[in-house]
């Protein structure tokens, strides 16, 4: 039976227009992110698109661009789609938050990209349990993304951030993600 995910990024906050990386450190959406969120709602809506649950990260910007985008829909907040913990970086300039130094080293008090495929796989682990053959949204934040890449999709680390959208600017409105088992 298949499992569906579609996959939203939060809209675009304060720190993203000033080129700061949150990791999970709290950041507001702009009035861009909110009229983002308000236009994937539209888009949901226009392409008749169903979900049975919309699970979100619990960070302020996913939850918030979410209660936009999904009115209605029931939502649950679960910490395991937080962006990657930067550590002593969370806040700083995006430059110095380099992914591909991080797949298995841990950023400075912080974590690991591959400690959020952890956190990932056992949160795809509860929805094949618990949500076989449904269809599932997520807003959440680049880091759960790209460990979908790999999880399901079987690329490495290496390709997940060579090919991520950020890098091509081909942004779009969900990404799916089939999980059969």
């Amino acid at each position: 039976m298949k499992t569906k995910i579609i996959y939203f990024v939060h809209g675009t906050t304060t720190d993203n227009t000033q080129k700061l990386c949150s990791g999970w450190k709290e950041a507001m959406l702009n009035d861009l992110g909110k009229e983002q969120a308000k236009n994937l709602g539209k888009t949901i809506k226009e392409k008749n698109i169903k979900f049975d649950v919309i699970f979100t990260s619990d960070l302020k910007r996913a939850v918030e661009s979410s209660n936009i985008a999904f009115e209605g829909y029931n939502k649950i907040t679960d910490k395991r789609l937080r962006e990657c913990n930067y550590g002593i970086l969370d806040g700083k300039h995006k430059s110095l938050v380099v992914y591909e130094e991080h797949i298995q080293k841990q950023f400075e008090g912080g974590e690991s990209l591959k400690d959020v495929e952890r956190r990932v796989r056992d949160f795809v682990e509860d929805i094949k349990k618990n949500y076989r053959g449904k269809t599932i949204g997520i807003v959440a934040h680049r880091a759960p993304q790209l460990a979908l890449e790999v999880i399901v999709n079987g690329y490495s680390w290496e390709d997940a951030i060579k090919n991520d959208w950020r890098k091509s600017g081909n942004w779009q409105p969900g990404w799916e993600y089939i999980i059969e088992d």
